[in-house]
């Protein structure tokens, strides 16, 4: 049975959709089956995977509230092994559709259900806010991927974060645990940043990837052109990061199913 991360942090511009899509394509890369779930009302990971958001008949909009199934709505990107469950604007609406229904939060992990066994990973990016998309992910998600730059306001804004996070597993997702704190867009030539990295493997230790994704310009232009970047620059810094990444989450899954929670 596939294990479903939700790749979230309140804070935006941290790399989630980054995140989201070259995980997603390097995990696909080493032979893995993966699905992709854009569930951000803005559609960047729909339209860096080169999928015209404004011309889709059906997204997970209409999964959501319940009009399709997951495999009517997915689109197959044969070239890069990656099922995807797109979105776009139209999740604005399913947040007060959703509102009206009983269980609301329970939406997409119902939807999920039927092809979760046709996936080794099921990859969910998340709204920059908590609402109830995000919610619908946390509930769905086995563990959460927390994307994150090495800056003084990431500190304050991973504690309130894992306030929400160990709230909802108080109530709605007790099994819920962290995949990881991924540091994105590192500048190792910044003290702040080494200071900033040192905090975080001192407070939260191996909870915190040992990969780092490089400030790296070939991953900022790769969504211009629809591509992740192993397919835009294989060699780049970026490129070569994130294949480390998705190495580093299969050892770990390998190694132990049920990583220890830091929410605890």
């Amino acid at each position: 049975m596939g294990k479903i991360i939700a790749v979230a942090n309140q804070k935006g511009g941290v790399g989630k959709t980054t995140t989201s899509i070259n995980l997603a394509a390097s995990l696909a890369a080493i032979k893995h089956r993966v699905l992709l779930v854009d569930l951000d009302p803005q559609g960047n990971t729909t339209m860096g995977l080169g999928v015209d958001k404004k011309g889709l008949k059906v997204s997970s909009y209409d999964v959501l509230i319940r009009q399709a199934t997951v495999r009517e709505a997915i689109t197959s990107l044969t070239e890069l092994g990656i099922d995807l469950l797109p979105g776009n604007a139209d999740l604005t609406a399913a947040q007060v559709e959703l509102m009206k229904q009983p269980n609301k939060e329970r939406a997409l992990a119902e939807a999920l259900k039927s092809c979760r066994g046709e996936y080794q990973f099921i990859l969910i990016d998340c709204p920059p806010s908590l609402n109830v998309l995000t919610l619908n992910a946390l509930v769905a998600a086995d563990s959460v991927l927390i994307p994150m730059q090495c800056e003084y306001y990431a500190l304050e804004g991973l504690s309130d974060l894992m306030d929400t996070l160990g709230n909802i597993r108080d109530s709605v997702n007790p099994d819920l645990r962290i995949e990881g704190l991924l540091r994105t867009m590192y500048d190792p030539r910044s003290r702040l940043a080494n200071d900033v990295s040192a905090q975080l493997i001192a407070h939260f230790s191996d909870n915190v990837f040992r990969t780092i994704i490089p400030r790296n310009i070939r991953l900022a232009e790769a969504p211009s052109h629809g591509l992740p970047v192993m397919k835009y620059d294989k060699s780049s810094r970026g490129a070569i990061a994130y294949l480390a990444l998705a190495g580093e989450i299969v050892r770990r899954n390998q190694k132990s199913p049920k990583i220890p929670s830091i929410l605890q």
